[in-house]
C-alpha cells in the first residue's frame, strides 16, 4: 500500500496551509480569552443567531416574497462536525454517498491509514471526490455559514474565535473598543444567517443544482474509472504528448492519477477554452489525445449539459443571495461595522464588488421587481441567459 500511503501524504501536504491556520486559530484564540477574561465578553454565538434568525426570517421572506420552509433548524458545528458537513455538501448518487461520507470523515479525523484504504478499496472514487476535500476545507476559514436539507449550519469554529482574536489584535484598552469589534460580530452573524435563510427559500434551484452536480460527478467516475484501465503504454505516451511532470514507473498509480487530473473536463476543457465552454454546446479534443482514449470526446459531450446547469444554478443561487444581502442589510450599522472590522472594506467597496449572478439578479429586478426571486427559482435561468439578461426576460414573456 506504499504508493497509496504516499499519495495520502501529498492530500494533507495540499492541505497543510488549511490546517496551520486552523492551529493558529486556536491558539490565537486561547491567548485572546485568556487576556479578555474579566474586562469584556461576547454574548455566545447561538444566542445571538437566534434571535438574529427570529428577527430576520420574516425580512427576508418580505424582500424576496417567497416563503421560507417552517421547519428550518439551526445548528452551530465546532471544526471536526465541520468537515464532515462538507462531504455532506459533495452530491453523489447512493452507490458513491458512503465512499465520500467515509472520505471526507478520515480527512475530518486526519486518519491517514483510513484514507490510503479507501483509495486502494475504489481509487476512482477517490480520484473524484479527494479533490473536493480539498477544495472544500481549503475553505473552511473563509466559510462562516451553510445551507443543508432544512438545516442552517454557522461555522462556530470561526464566528466564536473571530471577534476575540479581532479585539485582541487592536490592543488595549480593550473596553473602549469592544462595542465597534462587536458590532461588527453582530453583523457577521446578521450576514451569515441572512444568506443562509435565502439558500432556504431557493428549493428548485437548490434541487437542479443537487441533481446536475450528482451527474457531473457520476460522468467523472467514469471518466477516472477509463484512464485507470488503459495500459502503462499508452499512459505513458499520453503522459510525454500532454507534457505531464514525469513519474517514475514505480509509481503507476500516480502517473493515472496525474492523467486524469489533467484531462478532467474540469480542468481540461476549461483550461483549454476558458469559462465560455459554460455556453458551448459542441466540443472538439486533440485528434491524439482522441485516438488514445477513444470514449473521452463522448464523456465531453456528455459533461457539457450537466455542468452548465450546475454552473447556472449555483451563479443564480450566489447571485441571488448577494443581491439580497446588499438590500437587506444596506442600511444595518453592525454590518457596515462587520465590513470595516473583519473585512477592512466599506459598503460602497462592498456594493461594487463584480459577480455575474448578482448583475444578472439586479438587472431582472429593475424589470420585475419582488417577482425577480420567484420566478428565478422556478425557472431557473441557463448560462447564456445568466450573459445575456434579456434572453431570460424574453422567455419570461
Amino acid at each position: 500500500m506504499g504508493e497509496f500511503q504516499e499519495f495520502t501524504e501529498a492530500l494533507f501536504g495540499q492541505l497543510s496551509v488549511e490546517i496551520d491556520e486552523e492551529k493558529e486559530i486556536i491558539k490565537l484564540a486561547s491567548r485572546a480569552k485568556e487576556d479578555l477574561k474579566g474586562k469584556v465578553e461576547f454574548n455566545n454565538l447561538e444566542s445571538i443567531a437566534t434571535e438574529v434568525f427570529s428577527n430576520y426570517k420574516n425580512k427576508v421572506e418580505e424582500f424576496l416574497d417567497v416563503k421560507i420552509p417552517e421547519n428550518i433548524e439551526l445548528k452551530f458545528p465546532e471544526l471536526t462536525d465541520l468537515k464532515r458537513l462538507k462531504g455532506e455538501k459533495v452530491f453523489a448518487d447512493k452507490e458513491s454517498k458512503g465512499f465520500v461520507t467515509e472520505l471526507f470523515n478520515a480527512v475530518a479525523k486526519e486518519d491517514k491509514t483510513r484514507i490510503a484504504e479507501l483509495m486502494q478499496e475504489d481509487t476512482a472514487k477517490y480520484l473524484v471526490y479527494s479533490t473536493y476535500a480539498i477544495q472544500y476545507i481549503s475553505k473552511i476559514t473563509t466559510t462562516y455559514g451553510d445551507y443543508l436539507d432544512s438545516i442552517i449550519y454557522l461555522n462556530k469554529f470561526i464566528l466564536s474565535r473571530y471577534p476575540e482574536i479581532i479585539l485582541h489584535k487592536q490592543g488595549e484598552p480593550y473596553e473602549t473598543k469592544f462595542e465597534n469589534v462587536n458590532s461588527g460580530y453582530l453583523g457577521a452573524v446578521k450576514m451569515t444567517v441572512v444568506e443562509e435563510l435565502i439558500h432556504a427559500a431557493q428549493e428548485n434551484l437548490q434541487q437542479v443544482n443537487k441533481n446536475a452536480a450528482i451527474e457531473v460527478n457520476k460522468i467523472n467516475e467514469e471518466l477516472a474509472r477509463i484512464i485507470l484501465s488503459l495500459d502503462t503504454e499508452i499512459i505513458n505516451k499520453l503522459s510525454e504528448y500532454c507534457q505531464l511532470q514525469a513519474v517514475p514507473d514505480d509509481f503507476p498509480f500516480a502517473k493515472k492519477a496525474n492523467l486524469f487530473f489533467f484531462l478532467n473536463p474540469d480542468h481540461f476543457l476549461i483550461e483549454q477554452i476558458g469559462p465560455d465552454v459554460m455556453t458551448f454546446t459542441h466540443v472538439e479534443i486533440d485528434p491524439k489525445i482522441g485516438e488514445a482514449i477513444p470514449q473521452l470526446l463522448d464523456i465531453y459531450k456528455k459533461w457539457l449539459v450537466p455542468i452548465q446547469q450546475h454552473h447556472a444554478a449555483f451563479t443564480a443561487m450566489e447571485g441571488m443571495a448577494a443581491f439580497a444581502i446588499e438590500n437587506i442589510l444596506k442600511d444595518d450599522e453592525d454590518f457596515q461595522n462587520y465590513l470595516t472590522t473583519f473585512m477592512g472594506t466599506d459598503f460602497s467597496s462592498y456594493q461594487v464588488r463584480k459577480s455575474m449572478g448578482k448583475d444578472f439578479t439586479k438587472i431582472i429586478y429593475e424589470k420585475l421587481g419582488s417577482k425577480t426571486f420567484k420566478k428565478m427559482i422556478e425557472i431557473p435561468p441557463n448560462t447564456k441567459e445568466l450573459k445575456d439578461p434579456q434572453l431570460y426576460l424574453k422567455k419570461l414573456s
